[in-house]
């Protein structure tokens, strides 16, 4: 073989070589790009199932705390059965405070929204958003896009 037929068969080598390795790479990143875009919506699906799970133990939580003041406001004295007795007299003296109780219920609401706005990035990192056209054309100093089309 002459060199010059064995510089072309390398020259063939390392062409194939770098094909192969760029199909292989490709299959390969695509394969995580795909995993990556499965796992980006996943988690925008979790994050929205968690917001809506703040939101509803949440309210839950008000409703509760709402008819436990309910229960224990001023109106208990004439349900006990002690107090009807004709020769007992009842007064009402005070209520343990609540305020504790009312800033778990502001806290657990602005949790929600705190898990609301993550919702919004994470759905901006899904393939569920696309931006604008017009912002890009602007933000690279473009011109629009024709109207009409």
């Amino acid at each position: 073989m002459s060199a010059k037929y064995l510089c072309s068969y390398f020259k063939g080598y390392l062409g194939m070589k770098k094909l192969l390795n760029k199909i292989t790479s490709f299959i390969y990143l695509f394969l995580i790009f795909a995993a990556w875009i499965i796992s980006m919506q996943m988690d925008f699906v979790v994050t929205l199932v968690a917001t809506f799970l703040w939101l509803v133990s949440t309210s839950a939580w008000a409703k509760a705390l709402t008819d436990i003041k309910i229960a224990t406001g001023h109106n208990i004295i004439q349900e006990l059965d002690a107090c009807k007795q004709p020769e007992v007299t009842c007064y009402f003296d005070s209520v343990t405070s609540m305020g504790s109780l009312n800033v778990s219920v502001i806290f657990g609401f602005l949790n929600m929204i705190l898990w609301g706005g993550n919702a919004w990035f994470v759905y901006k990192e899904t393939s569920l958003h696309s931006p604008s056209n017009t912002s890009a054309a602007h933000g690279q100093g473009g011109i629009p896009p024709p109207a009409g089309m």
